[in-house]
């Protein structure tokens, strides 16, 4: 007989436990005190008069008060993450006793073993599933090879039970144990995307300066991540990781885009060096709605490509780590299938300022019938190589992302 979950249908349920969902309320609430006394401190230093003062001692008092301001923002986020974590519930959506029978024999049929079913509705109406289960029997295939059963096996299953399209959450396990484990389920999400890119090292150097990621932040959202360091070589190679490196780690642990570039930012400045400076372009894609965010800091313009017509959206603001207090430039759009986003980084737009010029590049990309993105970056770099006569003066980098619908064409 299956446990009884003690809730009642679209009854909705507190996903943390009170003691733990107490316990972040109170981490918060410290969080938001150390940013009030890091402000209280702020507002008591008054800038030191240039005229009466020397120079240096000024530049300190201004940058330490610049800093406390930084760090008293960073600690509200943290605060706002700790408190929206603690106070998510969720609609709880019970099975039926003869549903719950039926999924636990196909399951079983197929070598698993199903002893906990729960589904919920968040609050932003996606549904989660999630499943305790176990593999029956760990089997030996050829070669002495063991066989595990795949989470996207299970999936398959599910999909079929229940009549809609489930893929496994993006930090679940990718095979089922021997031993009882919960494993976690979405709805798959109506949009899918491929990448590609294409890339081209500036001629006196062995490494890049351009980085870049294609990032999963959670299932159903990807981050497409492209830094372009100051200078070329190691040293641009260098900082330009540090600034994707730094991006992934905040947003996976729950701190929001413009935040997150805010954090950066101030880690570049404190380093002090023109060499720190990077630039920074983020997109921002939802595969459920297809609604997508562009944060850019300094970064060239990037093209969104829906047939023959082209958007253009550029920045006018200064690269990370030239002033402590910053203000990125954000865009939304929202996409639909069989579109391109396409980002760039500086080097693609000097190279055709050498020819025909980076005005004429929308109705280049427009006139492009290519609908392998890794065709398009292709193509693109080597239209900016023919501008520039084949000489690499800046590191180019192209990344072109294309977005459709499940059932659409790929």
């Amino acid at each position: 007989m299956r446990k009884q979950t003690g809730v009642k249908e679209n009854e909705r349920i507190e996903v943390i436990p009170e003691y733990g969902r107490q316990k972040l309320l109170n981490y918060a609430e410290s969080f938001r005190d150390l940013a009030d006394l890091f402000e209280e401190e702020e507002g008591m230093d008054e800038p030191v008069p240039e005229e009466s003062k020397d120079r240096q001692e000024y530049l300190y008092r201004r940058r330490l008060q610049e800093s406390r301001g930084l760090l008293a923002e960073h600690l509200k986020e943290m605060a706002h993450i700790m408190a929206s974590v603690a106070r998510e519930t969720c609609q709880y959506h019970p099975l039926g006793e003869r549903r719950f029978r039926q999924i636990t024999a196909l399951l079983k049929d197929s070598g698993i073993l199903l002893r906990e079913f729960l589904e919920l509705e968040h609050e932003d109406g996606h549904r989660e599933i999630s499943l305790t289960m176990c593999q029956a029997a760990i089997k030996r295939a050829r070669f002495g090879e063991t066989e595990y059963i795949s989470t996207e096996d299970v999936a398959d299953y599910l999909s079929v039970a229940m009549n809609r399209r489930l893929c496994a959450a993006r930090n679940t396990p990718a095979y089922l144990a021997a031993d009882f484990n919960t494993y976690y389920f979405l709805e798959e999400p109506p949009f899918h995307l491929l990448t590609g890119f294409a890339r081209a090292v500036k001629e006196t150097e062995k490494v890049s300066g351009d980085n870049y990621s294609f990032f999963e932040a959670e299932t159903g959202r990807l981050l497409v991540l492209l830094s372009d360091g100051v200078g070329s070589g190691e040293t641009a190679c260098r900082e330009s990781a540090r600034v994707i490196d730094m991006m992934e780690r905040l947003v996976e642990a729950g701190f929001s885009k413009e935040p997150a570039v805010q954090m950066v930012n101030g880690a570049m400045a404190a380093a002090g060096q023109e060499q720190a400076m990077s630039t920074l372009d983020v997109c921002d894609i939802d595969l459920y709605t297809g609604s997508c965010e562009f944060v850019k800091v300094g970064a060239a313009c990037t093209y969104i490509k829906r047939g023959r017509l082209v958007d253009r959206l550029s920045a006018r603001n200064f690269p990370l780590g030239v002033f402590w207090q910053m203000t990125p430039e954000i865009h939304s759009r929202t996409l639909q299938s069989g579109d391109y986003v396409i980002m760039l980084s500086d080097g693609v737009l000097d190279a055709l300022s050498e020819g025909i010029g980076e005005e004429a590049l929308p109705e280049i990309i427009g006139r492009m019938e290519y609908s392998n993105p890794g065709e398009i970056a292709n193509q693109l770099l080597a239209y900016a190589l023919k501008q520039s006569r084949g000489r690499i003066r800046d590191d180019m980098t192209v990344l072109v992302t294309g977005i459709w619908d499940q059932n659409g064409l790929a």
